[in-house]
């Protein structure tokens, strides 16, 4: 049983990686490089924050103003 809820979880993203980003995030190591994982980690970081902060305006509280 999943108890974890996560916002939008089956929606679709697209990140734009390179060849190169995808394979370090696939496990191979560049020992001369080592920017291309941290590159690719923080596309996904940014577009993984995109999707939580689009959720979290969906679902803000509504202002006390707006009740009446």
């Amino acid at each position: 049983m999943n108890l974890t809820k996560i916002p939008n979880g089956d929606e679709k993203v697209t990140v734009e990686l390179t060849v190169k980003e995808l394979m370090a995030l696939a496990g191979v190591h560049f020992h001369a490089n080592h920017d291309v994982k941290v590159s690719a980690r923080r596309k996904l970081n940014m577009v993984l924050e995109d999707a939580w902060e689009k959720d979290g305006k969906d679902n803000a509280p509504i202002s006390y103003q707006f009740l009446n």
